[in-house]
């Protein structure tokens, strides 16, 4: 009986086929001691907002008689009442939904302002420009704290009374929403205009020069090529943004003096001298404030590290 001859190609392929897997199996090993490592930093890293997780759920007899790993074994035993306690008789509710109502509008005015002045500075052309840029960059390294009394005595003398419907406070200045807002838009602008600038200016010249050529303006370019191809950054410092605003204590403390007006850091912090003691509050309460920046954390991450990367290091 003739044996069927195989053609050259077929043999190339088959003789390449376990080469191939004793490359992936050669670099699965090579691999293995990372990743082992980093779900171990993992595990370490998310202890504690497992254990906060899992204590704000249990009650506080339990809590006092044996640590939070008990809880994971049979019997199971949680309890939603410190959730309920804690949104319906100390005002976290009300705590959530202003620091959704300072927040949200922050992170769109500065990505708004930071986004048209990184334009500006990547690819206008303007008197002073570098000079400019480097002073914003500079206002970097300023603290924060340095700028808080001067910022409190012109909001006192500036402050509008009227009353905003809807979201409460005054008009403008001192327990005001709209003037948290500009506050935090002047703080969050800096870093904000040099992660773009540098993205922006990694931007192929050759597409940004033939738009101009084919007579788009540079409301056009901003809006068709600029944006669409800028949304890892935007999403990457929009992330921060948020992060930082809704994070936010001390410039809330200042310029919000009204209690209704008190976001979730501010709450959180009367209900740590309220309730000292009473701990599956505390933790009930914390994983509340910690819930909304998850949800937004792993809905953008896939863009976070590709715009910090692109900000960062390009330009």
């Amino acid at each position: 009986m003739q044996a069927v001859k195989m053609p050259a190609g077929y043999r190339r392929a088959a003789r390449s086929i376990p080469r191939a897997v004793g490359h992936e199996v050669r670099s699965l090993f090579v691999r293995l001691p990372l990743h082992a490592t980093i779900v171990l930093l993992m595990a370490v890293w998310s202890i504690p907002t497992i254990a906060l997780l899992v204590s704000s759920f249990r009650d506080p007899i339990a809590i006092a008689a044996n640590g939070w790993w008990n809880a994971v074994t049979s019997p199971f035993e949680f309890t939603l009442q410190n959730y309920q306690r804690v949104l319906e008789q100390r005002g976290m509710g009300r705590a959530f939904t202003n620091s959704l109502i300072i927040s949200a509008p922050v992170t769109v005015l500065v990505i708004m302002v930071a986004a048209f002045a990184a334009y500006a500075f990547a690819w206008m052309r303007f008197p002073g420009r570098n000079i400019l840029f480097l002073v914003m960059v500079a206002l970097l390294v300023v603290p924060l704290q340095m700028t808080l009394i001067p910022v409190l005595r012109l909001y006192t003398n500036i402050t509008i009374t009227t009353q905003v419907p809807l979201i409460g406070g005054n008009l403008f200045g001192v327990s005001s929403f709209p003037g948290i807002w500009v506050a935090h838009t002047a703080y969050g602008l800096p870093f904000a205009i040099f992660l773009l600038r540098n993205f922006f200016g990694s931007l192929p010249r050759d597409l940004i020069e033939s738009a101009y050529l084919d007579g788009a303006s540079d409301v056009g370019v901003f809006f068709r090529i600029i944006i669409p191809l800028s949304v890892p950054a935007i999403a990457a410092l929009a992330i921060f943004q948020f992060l930082w605003v809704w994070n936010d204590l001390l410039v809330a403390l200042i310029l919000l003096g009204r209690a209704d007006l008190a976001p979730m850091t501010l709450t959180i912090t009367n209900l740590v001298s309220s309730f000292g003691s009473q701990y599956q509050l505390l933790t009930a309460a914390a994983f509340i404030s910690m819930a909304l920046p998850l949800v937004i954390f792993f809905a953008l991450q896939r863009y976070f590290v590709q715009g910090i990367l692109a900000g960062a290091v390009k330009g």
